[in-house]
């Protein structure tokens, strides 16, 4: 079945590139002064919904309007300026008959989206975007899957072909989706979360009494140590001190900062975004990064704090 709906999505490929109606379809909407518009009826509503779904989340203006209600009133929630898409297998099923000349009327644009090109809608569209399904995956070739499969993936080609077009951006994506671990993603930065830490730092003469209280106290498992002139040189984190009481020899009262640090720490700046953080911490297999704004000490981002936003 897998197989048999893979080879009905690379025939609509090859269909599309022997006729320049996709590509004048992308054009047509670019230029769109309204909205666009998908309709269809059964299993073709529920294509259209996801396409209108799509494109309303990657910066293209859509409604849904399902075909049967459409004649029941809903048709006057098109307008002169939009673009209607219609999703029908056969392109000729009752509904869309009674559509079409209502459409025609308002001089709306027409995309249709068939599988079959001599249809009824195929032949009063403005465009035919053709996604031949020679037979469905049921086997009694009756329920839509074969043939909603590859209208799916059609409405996808669209959509990202106008996002590319318009330069929709990863930042225009976020505003768009705020919400869930898609959003943080794309929009929670380092600074958002190092603000709502402690900033454990010390100076690089503190002695190890000094380190050990600063660590435990700011709860990080790390501290950074600065210079006199409070310039990041260095991180201390908790396995840097067990190391080294299990190896040093000399007098413990001795020890400073400077003599156990690990220089050239890796850094994150506040404006970065948190799903950065994550990454740098898995390349590095680290739990906390030390937070920079404007190249000086700000902070640290731990592992728990993306934990805590549902970034891991």
């Amino acid at each position: 079945m897998l197989q048999q709906e893979a080879e009905a999505i690379q025939g609509v490929a090859d269909a599309l590139a022997r006729t320049p109606d996709f590509a004048q379809c992308v054009e047509a909407i670019l230029s769109l002064r309204g909205r666009v518009v998908v309709t269809g009826i059964g299993k073709s509503a529920h294509i259209a919904a996801k396409m209108v779904a799509t494109f309303n989340s990657t910066g293209t203006p859509a409604l849904f309007m399902h075909a049967a209600d459409a004649i029941h009133g809903d048709l006057g929630m098109i307008q002169a300026e939009d673009f209607v898409i219609a999703i029908s297998k056969s392109g000729d099923t009752p509904e869309i008959k009674v559509l079409v000349p209502l459409l025609k009327r308002k001089g709306v644009t027409l995309a249709a989206l068939v599988s079959n090109a001599e249809s009824y809608l195929a032949v009063q569209a403005d465009y035919v975007l053709h996604a031949p399904v020679e037979r469905e995956a049921c086997p009694h070739n009756l329920a839509p899957t074969t043939s909603t499969t590859a209208a799916l993936a059609l409405g996808d080609a669209l959509a990202v072909c106008l996002l590319e077009c318009r330069d929709f951006s990863r930042q225009d994506f976020a505003r768009l989706h705020p919400g869930g671990t898609l959003g943080k993603q794309l929009y929670l930065k380092v600074g958002d979360l190092s603000r709502q830490n402690q900033q454990p730092r010390v100076v690089d003469t503190a002695p190890l009494k000094e380190i050990i209280l600063e660590i435990s106290g700011k709860r990080l498992g790390a501290t950074a140590v600065l210079d006199s002139g409070n310039a990041l040189i260095g991180i201390i984190t908790d396995g840097d001190l067990r190391r080294m009481l299990t190896t040093f020899e000399g007098r413990l009262e001795a020890v400073r900062a400077r003599d156990i640090l690990t220089p050239a720490p890796v850094t994150i700046d506040v404006d970065d975004f948190a799903a950065e953080a994550l990454t740098r911490m898995q390349d590095r297999n680290i739990t906390q990064l030390v937070v920079t704004e404007h190249g000086h000490f700000a902070g640290f981002i731990h592992l728990h704090d993306l934990l805590r936003e549902g970034l891991v």
